[in-house]
């Protein structure tokens, strides 16, 4: 590997990694960010959703840009934007304006994801781009494993701020190097961008997660819930009719035709909305319920983040003859494991009640997202492995939005419930309350305390049981739905086995 090519992959590397490392960094800062911004539960989930949401609404359209326009000149744009929108993070005084940079954020990462790996396939050929292919998914399992670790560091000795402004030096060297480096490939015969397929899905999926949000505060029935749910509905059914009609799709929907190619998307899903949605609440329930710092929060969740780094590398030699669907499913069935695990907390439980369903977490995700990664790539032509990648990214992130959402709403709600039968006399606000600043210094004497901690983990033990019952359903939707022969008929036979094969990259490219 030549040097100019050692440093492309860093620059590409270093730059998923800040993006990627936000997603998991912000989590850890959550309850630190909510005293100082006076943030509600409804904020909080806006701060993740903000940045989640622009991600899954872009992440296919910043593709079609980048054959257009240039893979080169779109990641570049990216890197600025997302350099740009953490600056304004850092500077925020308040929760609207947070949600709105997270929002920025997302828009830059959405271009930076869509073309890191492309990017990859571009430079490197052979032997070598197997290499790079292998440190760039080194990247992302290192991204999510100190996440956690990292931003209690920051948050603790820097303040909440610093987590959003130690990317302006990483997007600043990325930029300074991808320039002279990197060559600028497009497509020739690239389709316009679809404007119609962007507006109808991110409509769609903002007024869904807008619903699931204020569903509780503003009334199921009302206006404001049922309007936007209606207009979710209406707006992904023009979507699908729009993509159907169209020649060159954003999202291909005949893809979904491949029974396995369903059966791995509804499991990537809900893997984001069963489990990485409950890191959020699992880092309030270490801080704001067990009173830990952020650091110590973060350490305490090591258990689970580390093993999704270190579990694919102990076990992908003695896994190439299992097939992808056991694979997946018994990840899965880990992960779902872990969260019924965690629903035996208790109101004077230690952090180690925790530790079991971690460890059983951190196992199924080690074993699923390398399973998910080969399924979705491993049943579609060679030709269409760039759109299979990105809807597998689109439902992975679209599945935390709306996991956030829902079960935040499930929490908020049981929480209510709770503090009415023992508190019946509390004040409205409460709830929110504690849900989002947990059950320390709010007042009302001994019994209010005791009755927040006894509501917090009600609260708590409902959403480690759905998420447990919906990473349930993608275990067995993985088990029934994804098929050995679906890989035969796409020429990629050996990957249903589990045998590694050498990534590839979509034809028709040209240099400019």
């Amino acid at each position: 590997m030549t040097r100019r090519r050692m440093w492309t992959l860093a620059a590409v590397c270093a730059a998923t990694f800040m993006l990627l490392v936000d997603i998991t960094i912000v989590q850890v800062a959550l309850p630190r960010i909510q005293r100082d911004l006076h943030a509600s539960l409804t904020s909080l989930q806006w701060v993740i959703d903000a940045y989640a949401l622009a991600l899954a609404a872009l992440i296919l359209s910043s593709g079609s840009l980048a054959d257009r326009f240039g893979r080169k000149r779109v990641f570049m744009v990216g890197i600025a934007v997302f350099t740009a929108g953490s600056v304004l993070c850092g500077l925020a005084r308040s929760a609207d304006f947070l949600i709105a940079a997270r929002a920025i954020q997302g828009v830059g990462g959405a271009a930076m994801f869509a073309t890191s790996l492309a990017l990859i396939g571009q430079e490197f050929h052979g032997a070598e781009r197997a290499t790079a292919i292998a440190a760039w998914g080194s990247t992302v399992g290192v991204a999510i494993a100190l996440g956690p670790l990292v931003g209690g560091i920051v948050t603790e000795t820097l303040g909440w701020q610093w987590i959003f402004f130690v990317n302006v030096p990483i997007g600043l060297a990325s930029m300074a190097l991808s320039q002279p480096l990197l060559a600028n490939v497009s497509d020739p015969a690239a389709a316009r961008l679809d404007v119609g397929g962007l507006v109808c899905f991110s409509g769609a999926l903002f007024g869904l997660v807008f619903a699931l949000q204020r569903g509780n505060s503003a009334g199921w029935a009302s206006v404001q819930i049922v309007v936007p749910l209606v207009a979710a509905a209406l707006l992904l059914a023009a979507f699908v009719a729009l993509e159907l009609r169209q020649e060159h799709a954003m999202f291909d929907l005949a893809l979904f035709r491949n029974r396995t190619f369903c059966g791995v998307s509804v499991a990537t899903f809900l893997l984001g909305a069963g489990m990485f949605s409950m890191m959020v609440f699992i880092a309030l329930f270490l801080q704001n319920l067990l009173g830990f710092s952020p650091l110590g929060g973060g350490v305490r969740m090591l258990p689970m983040t580390s093993l999704v780094f270190v579990v694919p590398l102990l076990v992908r030699r003695f896994l190439a003859a299992v097939p992808q669907r056991v694979m997946l499913s018994v990840g899965m069935a880990f992960v779902s494991l872990g969260l019924l695990l965690m629903h035996d907390a208790g109101a004077h439980s230690s952090w180690t009640v925790l530790l079991p369903g971690l460890v059983a977490i951190g196992i199924g995700i080690g074993l699923a997202n390398p399973a998910i990664a080969t399924t979705g790539l491993g049943v579609v032509a060679p030709s269409r492995t760039g759109m299979a990648s990105g809807i597998s990214n689109t439902f992975r992130i679209a599945g935390l939005a709306t996991g956030v959402a829902a079960i935040g709403a499930i929490f908020k709600e049981r929480i209510s419930s709770s503090l009415a039968a023992s508190v019946p006399h509390a004040p409205a606000h409460l709830a929110d309350l504690v849900a989002s600043s947990g059950v320390h210094h709010l007042g009302g004497g001994a019994h209010v305390a005791a009755a927040a901690r006894v509501a917090f983990v009600s609260g708590f033990d409902s959403i480690a049981l759905v998420g447990a019952c919906a990473t349930l359903i993608g275990a067995i939707a993985a088990l029934l739905l994804v098929r050995g022969r679906d890989f035969a008929r796409a020429g990629n036979a050996t990957v249903a086995s589990g045998a590694p094969r050498e990534p590839v990259l979509a034809g028709g490219e040209s240099r400019r």
